[in-house]
């Protein structure tokens, strides 16, 4: 028999409101230019919160899904329109196999439970031919050394990955081509998965 954990706390459920006032917004141009998309693409925000990412991308694609854990952070997507809006986790996504073109995980992976399982379901839903996002914190930087251990420190359950351990959860069959991009503090993963 086995005996199920408790959910995780929801720490964004306090921070929600005031979430974008305190997190700098993304590079939405840098953003837009590693997704490529296309204007009939369906978007997957995976871990996106607020929609303070997606939210920037409406106009390039026919339609944006936010997927979330905290109702709190997913009233406020919905507050500006213009999105699905799903809650949920990576691991267990309630999407069909290849409902998505272009999926994006910004700032999100290292709150995955389950990585690998995360990683599975993440390609699972990406069409053939599709592109996925990832963008994280590098670990390697000190700056994100601090924020690892103030979320070690709330219990948030956070791991942090530095750019190839985390480009080893997508090296498996149906991935053509992986590529890393970094700027310091951050990095991005892009997969493309083959048609």
């Amino acid at each position: 028999m086995s005996v199920k954990s408790d959910p995780p706390f929801d720490h964004f459920s306090l921070v929600a409101p005031l979430y974008e006032r305190f997190i700098r917004p993304p590079d939405a141009r840098w953003l837009r230019e590693l997704c490529a998309f296309e204007p009939h693409d369906r978007l997957l925000d995976v871990g996106g919160g607020t929609g303070r990412v997606s939210q920037h991308f409406r106009v390039d694609v026919a339609h944006v899904c936010i997927l979330d854990l905290s109702v709190k952070m997913m009233c406020e997507a919905l507050a500006k329109g213009g999105f699905c809006a799903s809650l949920g986790a990576a691991e267990r996504l309630p999407f069909r196999d290849g409902a998505f073109e272009r999926i994006i995980a910004i700032d999100s992976f290292h709150h995955f439970r389950d990585h690998h399982r995360a990683a599975r379901e993440l390609l699972r839903v990406l069409a053939p031919g599709g592109r996925l996002v990832i963008e994280e914190p590098d670990i390697r930087r000190f700056s994100v050394k601090l924020v690892a251990l103030g979320e070690t420190l709330t219990l948030m359950r956070s791991h942090f990955y530095p750019p190839q351990a985390l480009m080893r959860f997508f090296t498996v069959p149906g991935v053509y081509l992986l590529t890393l991009h970094e700027s310091s503090p951050n990095f991005w993963v892009v997969v493309d998965k083959g048609a």
